[in-house]
């Protein structure tokens, strides 16, 4: 299959999922669906270096663009896994200006820190020139979460910061910072609704998590583009009891 590109600015709104099981054939499986990305998501799933490495094999093999969310916000981690060949970052718990402006410094290396060599996956392992080295490496879309009540405030600025490609809205840790239990509460639902249009309006990504497609395409009517649907295990398991269970 041809691979797959993302789209800063999409036209229609883009789905992928977490992918969660430490495995390269999961990722090589997945690029064969019509789904637009994966995100390994190395902050809640036991996802090493080594194992990042190779699902980064896996997603060249299968031509899905594979983003990480990122454990930490570390210069070390986002360095190496960038220079693995990453699509892009999800970072979590963006909550100012300053959180994203040392993000993208970290990310970029024109007008930022990010260390360079040519050798690795990025750099196509030295056979890129410098100039076209840096300029596959600036590529790498950053997106950073909002997931608490300062950053719901600061969505606005995040979003206006240079690199920032978008703002991705964590429901879950959101109600948690807000004293709430319920990632669907009102609260929580107009807080995500604010920072939606933050993003928006900056002619930016929005994105969410969604478990449904009725969820999917109520966050799509508000204008949502982006969209982590489930996960490599939730997927599997659904389909496992739609196949087990008899139909009504």
């Amino acid at each position: 299959m041809p691979a797959k590109t993302l789209q800063k600015n999409p036209g229609r709104y883009q789905v992928g999922t977490f992918i969660k099981t430490n495995s390269p054939h999961v990722v090589e499986v997945l690029g064969t669906s019509a789904l637009d990305f994966g995100v390994l998501d190395a902050e809640h799933a036991p996802l090493d270096r080594a194992g990042l490495d190779l699902m980064m094999m896996a997603s060249r093999a299968g031509g899905l663009p594979l983003l990480v969310r990122i454990p930490d916000k570390n210069p070390a981690t986002i360095l190496s896994v960038l220079d693995m060949g990453a699509a892009g970052l999800l970072v979590p718990h963006v909550d100012s200006v300053a959180d994203a402006e040392a993000v993208v410094a970290h990310a970029k290396f024109r007008g930022g820190q990010r260390g360079f060599s040519g050798s690795p996956r990025f750099a196509g392992y030295g056979t890129l020139g410098m100039k076209q080295a840096l300029t596959a490496g600036d590529q790498a879309m950053i997106i950073c979460q909002i997931e608490g009540p300062e950053a719901v405030a600061a969505a606005a600025d995040i979003a206006a910061v240079p690199g920032v490609d978008g703002l991705f809205i964590g429901r879950a840790d959101l109600a948690l910072a807000m004293g709430i239990e319920d990632s669907k509460h009102p609260d929580v639902a107009a807080a995500a609704d604010r920072s939606i249009a933050a993003a928006l309006a900056a002619g930016k990504i929005a994105g969410v998590f969604t478990a449904s497609i009725a969820e999917r395409d109520a966050y799509a009517a508000k204008g949502v583009n982006w969209f982590v649907f489930g996960s490599d295990q939730s997927l599997m398991r659904q389909a496992a009891d739609a196949s087990a269970h008899p139909s009504p």
